[in-house]
């Protein structure tokens, strides 16, 4: 239902995840009895999670632990693990700049140019865990290295920017824009993910692509400065279900089942059944999964655009390093604001409705519900605790 800016425009009304809840269906469920597995391609994943292609997220290190736990990480190929010999040794630098220089360190220390050696070198290393190798690449430079990467043993690549659209124009013919059919064609049988995206028209224009996963989200991300740099976005809650719609869409026209990972904007359990419940079937996670003490960034969590030379649009958070990657994914949790257990809260989330797979809870009935938040929370918010923690266990902004 669109409604009327100004007697020259008109818009549609669009929602978050705190602007909506997921309403109890006539049924539960016992909640081992629930399956929250999915597939991408040939691979089946226990968990519906994917860590996001963040410096301060993945290295082959977490993949290693995340793909054993059950989830997908996918590692920045265009990151500091492939400009350094030593990652951790500028990953520790990252970390101990102040709020006011961070930036502009970030870009110096983005200057060193990728490595394609690096580039197998990781991949090899994160294979070496035994576990699904996942890697991303912007759609301006997936053709410089998308063949090193795939003879080191990729297994899934992802082709990710701020906004990826299936049909680029430009008049610079040195420059020659990538054309993602004819390019995911060229890779069959490996999968590939796009985005991310926010809107029926460009997910569906996406899926048409050939591509096994569309990214949804523009902005919504914890790091992300995009929606005030741009003024672009669509919060996550409509973007995730109209891209769906999208899905549904297009398998009527080929019958093809495209996957929709809902990327960014997730902080508990809560969000992350919510973006299921909208549509999604997966989830990518960043400043969630940075508070692990095994994540690689030191307790910070940064942007794919942060170090942008000109424009950048991220910037650089602080997280508290609380639990360790098992902990905050699958339990046990120790506390209350649910941001650790969060597979076990999609779970019960699910068991609670009366759903037995993510397919079912695609169709959960939902409630645009503005005191989902706050109605009846009172004594926590003063007392700063559960719910009213006000991002105790959560991303903060860098001192």
């Amino acid at each position: 239902m669109e409604v009327e800016i100004g007697r020259g425009k008109k818009a549609r009304r669009a929602y978050g995840f705190d602007d909506v809840a997921i309403v109890p269906s006539r049924r539960t469920r016992d909640p081992d009895d629930v399956d929250i597995s999915w597939t991408l391609g040939p691979y089946r994943f226990e968990l519906p999670l994917l860590a996001a292609a963040l410096d301060g997220v993945v290295s082959p290190e977490t993949a290693g632990v995340l793909g054993k736990l059950g989830g997908l990480a996918v590692l920045n190929l265009e990151g500091i693990q492939c400009r350094y010999e030593n990652p951790d040794e500028q990953l520790a630098r990252i970390a101990t700049f102040s709020k006011d220089i961070a930036t502009r360190e970030l870009q110096d220390i983005y200057r060193e140019p990728v490595k394609p050696e690096l580039i197998a070198q990781r991949i090899r290393e994160i294979k070496s865990h035994g576990v699904v190798a996942a890697a991303s690449l912007t759609p301006q430079k997936v053709r410089s290295y998308y063949e090193v990467a795939l003879e080191a043993g990729l297994d899934i690549l992802v082709i990710q920017g701020t906004v990826v659209s299936a049909e680029h124009v430009s008049k610079d013919t040195s420059r020659p824009p990538l054309n993602l059919k004819e390019f995911i064609r060229e890779l069959s049988p490996i999968p590939v993910i796009v985005g991310g995206c926010a809107s029926y028209h460009t997910g569906l224009h996406l899926m048409r692509t050939g591509a096994a996963g569309v990214l949804v989200g523009v902005g919504p991300g914890a790091i992300c400065t995009t929606r005030g740099v741009l003024g672009i976005g669509v919060p996550q809650a409509t973007a995730i279900a109209d891209v769906a719609a999208a899905r549904s869409q297009h398998m009527l026209e080929t019958g093809d089942y495209v996957r929709v990972i809902a990327d960014g904007g997730m902080r508990n359990g809560g969000d992350i059944a919510k973006a299921i419940a909208c549509g999604a079937d997966a989830v990518m996670l960043g400043s969630a999964l940075a508070r692990a003490q095994e994540a690689p960034g030191h307790g910070y969590n940064w942007g794919m655009a942060t170090f942008h030379p000109t424009l950048p649009r991220g910037t650089r958070v602080a997280t508290k390093q609380n639990g360790t990657l098992e902990e905050i994914v699958k339990g046990p949790a120790r506390e209350n604001d649910g941001t650790f257990n969060l597979m076990g809260a999609l779970r019960t989330s699910m068991a609670t409705c009366g759903y037995q797979d993510i397919s079912e809870f695609n169709r959960a009935e939902l409630m645009v519900a503005p005191a989902l938040q706050t109605e009846g929370k009172h004594l926590q918010r003063e007392q700063a605790v559960g719910m009213g923690a006000s991002g105790k266990a959560t991303a903060g902004v860098a001192d």
